[in-house]
C-alpha cells in the first residue's frame, strides 16, 4: 500500500491593501459599464477559486448580460418604454447588484480562509523543522574566549542519622569487700596466735 502523498503547499496571500484596489477595480468595471461587465467580476472570482460553482455562475451572469442587451436592441426608439425594454434593464441591474455582492463576499471568504490555512501551515512547519538562527537572536561567542563557568548546582547534603551511641565501658572488677577482708584477717591472726602458743609451748617442753 502505498501512503497518501504531502499536501500541496498553501500560497501565501497577497496583503490587503492589493486585495482592497482589486476588488475596488473590478467592482467599478462592472458600474461604470452600467452592468454590461458584470461578468469580468465573476471571471476574477472564477480563476482565483477555481470552483465549479463559480463558474457556473459566471456563464449564468454572461447570459443575463447578453440576454439584456438584446431586449434592449429590440427597442424601437431611445427611450424604453416596452415590456422588453424593461425586462431588459431590469435584469441587467439586477444582475449587477448580485454580481457585485457575491463577488465581494465570496473573495473576502476565500482569502481568509487562504490566510488562515497559510499560518496553520507555517505553525506547523515550524513546529516539526528547526528554525533557522537569526542573526538578532544567535549569541557568538569570540574565538579563543572560553564560555563563563557555570557553577554545578546546588545539593543538599544528606541529612545524618542520629549519632551511634558509644560501646558501653565493662565496669570495673569488684574488689573484695571490706568484710571478707576483715575474715581473712581475724583468721590470719588467730592463726599466728596458735602458732606462737605452739611455739612456746615447744621451747618450755624442752
Amino acid at each position: 500500500m502505498q501512503g497518501q502523498g504531502h499536501a500541496q503547499p498553501v500560497q501565501r496571500p497577497p496583503h490587503d491593501a492589493v486585495l482592497v484596489l482589486l476588488r475596488v477595480v473590478f467592482v467599478a468595471m462592472g458600474l461604470f459599464s452600467v452592468g454590461f461587465l458584470a461578468w469580468v467580476m465573476m471571471l476574477r472570482l472564477a480563476t482565483v477559486t477555481r470552483r465549479s460553482a463559480d463558474y457556473g455562475l459566471l456563464v449564468a451572469v454572461a447570459a443575463a448580460d447578453i440576454l439584456s442587451i438584446v431586449l434592449l436592441a429590440t427597442e424601437p426608439g431611445d427611450d424604453v418604454h416596452t415590456v422588453g425594454g424593461y425586462l431588459g434593464i431590469t435584469l441587467l441591474f439586477g444582475a449587477l447588484l448580485a454580481t457585485v455582492v457575491y463577488y465581494l463576499a465570496a473573495d473576502v471568504r476565500h482569502f481568509q480562509r487562504q490566510r488562515e490555512a497559510y499560518a496553520a501551515q507555517h505553525a506547523a512547519r515550524g513546529y516539526g523543522y528547526p528554525q533557522p538562527s537569526s542573526p538578532f537572536t544567535a549569541v557568538t561567542t569570540p574565538m579563543g574566549a572560553q564560555p563563563p563557568h557555570t557553577p554545578p548546582p546546588h545539593t543538599v547534603p544528606p541529612v545524618a542519622g542520629p549519632p551511634h551511641s558509644p560501646p558501653p565501658i565493662p565496669a570495673p572488677p569488684q574488689r573484695p569487700a571490706p568484710a571478707r577482708i576483715e575474715q581473712v584477717r581475724a583468721e590470719l591472726d588467730e592463726l599466728s596466735d596458735y602458732l606462737r602458743k605452739h611455739d612456746g609451748t615447744g621451747e618450755g617442753g624442752r
